[in-house]
């Protein structure tokens, strides 16, 4: 193989003028179609909105690649939100023959001998950005911004990266999450005016988690949710009691949460034992399957390591955001075999572990930015049949959060005054999703104080629909569920949670014949039997709107929620299936 001048391999012909279709490295269909349209337009900016785990860097180096080999570009800067992410992407570049230096600092003034460009922070863009501007003129510079929303974490950082790359010839923009929930304008984004007018980020080329699902790009994820009754205390002195998921006051829900996750109660053991025992069975058909459990500080992270490996019997891998050697340990357990990592903030955005199988979102941070990225984490699909198992509390924004993953949602610079999706997040959320640990954290969990907690399984959500009738640690109606096998496809993994449900009603009917529960009259019975009836109907009439339409199930089950109304299909009384079901005939029938 010969070399190219940066050092490394030299790559097939260049794709698309010196190399038929499909000819060059193996490429996605989304990747090919992105590209086209990239080189069809040769645009100065552009904007890929990919799901995680859909291959947005193998998109951008081959961008990159082929904009080297045209000599329309002879330097590159990549720009991270951390650390390990430069080294990363420097790996990654390596493999198709491009050198990148991570190890820069803005103190060398320039990069090493034999690198084409270099890999930066955001934050070591803005503290230096006329150091980086200087870089920039000096050849013809392509700048890849990746998870490009972090351009707007702080003024001082757009305006770095403003001033910083304004110079650049090409600027290639990636994305995988929903884009910020506040309105700090991301630089080298497009926005347009919606009909509501409200400017909205315009992306050049959108690839979503619907549409990987469908081509198999990326795994169905299966969220496990639980339960339990909580106590605590509050700042007044207050004892406190609720059930976790209940319909209570914000604060209240926000109080059990953070009980549940408190290392000393009995909720997170229950929930990381029923986790393990999930991975245990997924590494029956997948051997390297592994976990992580992501917490909310460094002190629950080192509590949740330990009664992990009270119940494993080894010691997992722990990530915290102060560790030097924090990276390392990252790519010691992708390369390695064991079983868990627990880690802080640090590995939800674009860390790349593809043996991650089963997760605990053991984070009291819910905002749909941070909610994407750490589910992200599980999504990447190796071989077709994996499935992704994520274990979460039963609160209502998780809840719906989870049911909603297939969403897509522009970056809007006007707020609104009601979103109608419900995900206008205070600023504040904001900054804490994306910022590390600081004493307020600590201070914060002290404003009250966790006095027990007991877990139960309350249901499994999958594919916008919602399955189990919930029941006790270590029952029957809880193993149904942790035990359904490693490798399915979305389809098989539908079918399978129906049949499951079916056989938890068929047998709780049972007990009640058995024992002459008064609780389980008749007429209850044959309510039951109908609501399933007119769910299985709105299934089917769901599926083939789905087919009409190109829009995934979940997409439909929640845009029905939204218009109608009412709670999830599995909580739904009659009255409120029927509506949905008008609704549906409506648009079958082109009526809005």
């Amino acid at each position: 193989m010969t070399e190219t001048l940066f050092g490394g391999p030299s790559l097939p012909p260049a794709y698309p003028d010196r190399a038929a279709w499909g000819t060059a490295q193996k490429l996605r269909a989304w990747q090919t179609e992105a590209m086209a349209k990239y080189f069809a337009q040769s645009p100065r900016d552009f904007l890929a909105v990919a799901t995680p785990g859909a291959g947005k860097t193998t998109f951008a180096l081959h961008v990159a690649t082929e904009l080297i080999a045209r000599g329309t570009i002879n330097r590159i800067t990549i720009v991270t939100p951390t650390d390990h992410l430069k080294r990363q992407w420097a790996d990654a570049a390596a493999k198709v023959g491009i050198s990148i230096d991570p190890n820069f600092k803005n103190a060398d003034g320039r990069h090493g001998k034999g690198f084409i460009g270099v890999a930066v922070t955001y934050a070591q863009v803005a503290s230096k950005p006329l150091l980086h501007r200087a870089k920039t003129e000096a050849a013809r510079t392509l700048i890849i911004l990746d998870e490009i929303h972090h351009g707007g974490d702080a003024l001082s950082w757009g305006d770095g990266i403003r001033e910083a790359f304004d110079p650049a010839v090409r600027r290639l923009a990636l994305t995988g999450t929903p884009f910020r929930s506040d309105t700090a304008a991301i630089p080298f984004v497009e926005y347009a005016e919606d009909r509501d007018g409200i400017r909205r980020s315009k992306a050049d080329y959108t690839y979503g988690y619907g549409e990987a699902l469908k081509d198999h790009v990326v795994r169905p994820v299966m969220f496990m949710a639980y339960s339990g009754e909580m106590r605590w205390r509050t700042s007044a002195g207050e004892e406190m009691a609720a059930t976790l998921g209940a319909p209570v006051t914000k604060d209240v829900t926000s109080q059990a949460w953070r009980t549940a996750l408190n290392p000393a109660g009995e909720w997170i053991p229950a929930v990381l034992a029923a986790a393990d025992k999930r991975l245990l069975q997924v590494r029956r058909a997948v051997p390297d399957a592994g976990g992580l459990v992501i917490a909310t500080d460094h002190e629950d992270a080192r509590a949740y390591a330990g009664q992990l490996k009270k119940i494993t019997g080894e010691s997992p891998t722990v990530i915290l955001s102060d560790d030097a050697k924090a990276s390392d340990k990252i790519d010691e357990f992708s390369a390695g075999e064991s079983r868990w990592m627990v880690a802080v903030r640090m590995v939800t955005e674009g860390v790349d572990v593809p043996r991650l199988a089963v997760g605990v979102y053991a984070t009291s941070t819910a905002t749909p930015l941070f909610f994407a990225q750490a589910i992200g984490r599980f999504v990447r699909s190796r071989k077709r049949g994996e499935t992704a198992s994520v274990f979460l509390p039963s609160v209502p924004n998780l809840m719906e959060l989870a049911n909603q993953l297939e969403l897509e949602r522009d970056h809007a610079l006007d707020r609104p005054d009601k979103d109608p999706d419900g995900f206008m997040e205070e600023d504040a959320e904001m900054e804490e999703a994306n910022r590390e640990e600081k004493a307020s954290d600590t201070m914060e969990k002290f404003k009250f104080e966790a006095l027990g907690s007991q877990a139960s399984f309350d249901r499994v959500l999958f594919d916008g629909g919602e399955f189990g009738t919930g029941g006790e640690i270590g029952s029957d109606d809880e193993l149904d569920f942790l035990g359904i096998p490693g490798l399915l496809d979305a389809e098989q993994m539908g079918v399978l949670l129906r049949q499951r449900q079916a056989d938890q009603q068929s047998r709780r009917r049972r007990k009640s014949a058995a024992t002459g529960d008064a609780q389980a009259p008749e007429p209850v019975v044959m309510d039951h039997r109908m609501l399933m009836d007119l769910r299985n109907e709105l299934a089917k009439n769901v599926s083939a709107w789905s087919a009409r339409s190109g829009m995934p199930h979940g997409m439909v089950h929640s845009e029905l929620r939204r218009i109608c109304g009412g709670p999830a299909v599995a909580q739904a009384n009659e009255p409120q299936l029927q509506q949905r079901m008008k609704k549906l005939q409506d648009w079958f029938l082109g009526k809005k």
